[in-house]
């Protein structure tokens, strides 16, 4: 069973709970929600599978900003910067690997609402681009399609919120120089971020 598949099957596991969690503290206080969210976030990108051969594990960046559609639904853009390198060539050249897509989030219910800390899960599944392009090599950049499931939750202690969020991603992959067979590739993007709220559950 390959990874994509546990991811998959994890990410319903996570929507099944989020659907029926119901905690008794969040029934009695519910949290002021903006139409818009916005984040910057690091982490980390971890090829899997076949792609540790090409790519080297790389420290990322992202922005990402989240239109809270109903408290229960976001739709949210990523863009991603993941500084690696090439192990498939001479002297492992520096590269640069851009991720920017767009995926809809179910979120849950807030739990431990009436607390001094909250947590809320949230699910999902997008869609969008991903380009590699040698920092220093005049080689022209390589751009594939790629698609995501993300599982993850924020935390919420007074007005700053804390998520974690871990995205499995399957992409195409052409030969990042010279010739040879596109395929299809799998690596792990985990995002630490924070966001500050104007409105608190108290």
């Amino acid at each position: 069973m390959n990874i994509s598949t546990v991811v998959s099957r994890a990410a319903l596991a996570v929507v099944a709970l989020i659907s029926s969690a119901q905690p008794s503290a969040a029934q009695t206080s519910t949290t002021p929600t903006s139409a818009w969210e916005l984040r910057f976030t690091s982490g980390a990108l971890v090829p899997v599978g076949e792609q540790r051969n090409s790519l080297k594990d790389a420290q990322m960046s992202a922005a990402q900003l989240s239109w809270v559609v109903r408290p229960s639904l976001a739709i949210t853009g990523t863009f991603g910067w993941a500084r690696s390198r090439d192990l498939a060539s001479v002297d492992t050249p520096k590269l640069d690997v851009f991720s920017s897509d767009v995926g809809v989030e179910l979120r849950g219910t807030e739990w431990f609402a009436d607390r001094a800390m909250t947590l809320k899960p949230f699910a999902g599944l997008g869609a969008g681009a991903r380009s590699y392009n040698y920092r220093n090599l005049n080689v022209d950049a390589t751009n594939n399609l790629a698609g995501y499931g993300t599982v993850g939750g924020e935390l919420g202690v007074g007005r700053v919120g804390v998520r974690l969020e871990v995205r499995d991603y399957v992409t195409g992959f052409k030969p990042l120089a010279g010739t040879g067979t596109p395929a299809t590739r799998n690596d792990v993007m985990m995002m630490l971020g924070f966001r500050f709220n104007r409105h608190t559950s108290r």
